[in-house]
């Protein structure tokens, strides 16, 4: 059993998506910050409406899976399939865009915080072109797994927590993603595995926490080092929320244009001609 190590540290950096939505976003932030499989990592939160009230009218996506996680606030989707989902606070919407889908997110709120995070997961060349799905993932539905010192939020992946092996609320995908949303205590000392061979890094938004003798930045993607298979944390005097976000490398290039992700040029720009065609979601 080996501990990991931090590597690299990348802050999020405020910006605006949609119709104007504010937001903070690590990696994502330039086309080359990315952790495969992974994106993007928005974080969003405010309890000033006129910082999410314009929400995301309808657009397309192609070619990834997209992770909505609630903490506060009340957000719409709908999307060309017919599909229709209230988030809610505690609640995720797990989003697989393959071929193609065009949905909207907008609030159902004028008043009061809205916080939370996206997370954009790519798919593998194989899987791109696979039918649009979408789920929704009420509080209630993901599990919550209590242990000396705080308790976890399994959305997604499987994870030992104190010797016991514990399942996730979303079934396996080829890329074996984990998903956890991590509270600790004053104080509290936890040791988690984590796959090795996974990209993984923290995100922590709430309080101060270590991960061994090294201070975790708060808002930002803090990605260990690739070797290891165990994480060692710890939290200060007021405790701490923070994500933990790991996956199995697909390994592929990476071709993307805004909303589409792709391998190649050429299937980027099949796909802007499937979308002005009206062919993306056929």
């Amino acid at each position: 059993m080996t501990l990991r190590s931090l590597k690299q540290i990348i802050p999020a950096m405020e910006t605006s998506d949609g119709a104007g939505v504010r937001i903070k976003r690590s990696i994502g932030q330039q086309q080359n910050i990315r952790l495969d499989p992974f994106l993007m990592l928005d974080e969003f939160g405010s309890a000033e409406a006129a910082d999410y009230i314009a929400g995301f009218p309808s657009h397309p996506h192609r070619g990834f899976e997209t992770v909505t996680y609630m903490i506060e606030g009340h957000m719409l989707h709908e999307d060309h399939l017919g599909n229709r989902g209230d988030l809610r606070n505690g609640g995720v919407q797990w989003m697989t865009a393959g071929r193609g889908i065009i949905h909207s997110e907008m609030p159902q709120q004028e008043q009061g915080v809205m916080r939370g995070f996206q997370l954009w997961l790519n798919l593998p060349a194989a899987e791109k072109m696979t039918e649009a799905g979408y789920r929704d993932l009420q509080p209630e539905d993901i599990p919550e797994i209590a242990f000396e010192g705080g308790k976890v939020k399994l959305i997604a992946g499987s994870l030992e927590i104190a010797g016991q092996p514990h399942e996730g609320a979303m079934p396996g995908r080829s890329t074996q993603p984990i998903y956890a949303d991590i509270h600790l205590t004053s104080g509290a000392i936890v040791t988690l595995p984590v796959p090795e061979g996974h990209n993984a890094m923290l995100y922590l938004y709430e309080g101060k926490a270590s991960l061994g003798e090294t201070s975790l930045q708060r808002s930002a993607a803090n990605i260990l080092a690739d070797n290891g298979d165990q994480i060692a944390l710890s939290a200060g005097e007021s405790g701490a929320r923070l994500l933990l976000i790991a996956g199995k490398p697909i390994g592929e290039p990476v071709v993307q244009y805004g909303p589409f992700v792709m391998n190649t040029r050429e299937e980027i720009e099949q796909t802007l001609r499937d979308y002005r065609d009206g062919r993306l979601t056929a």
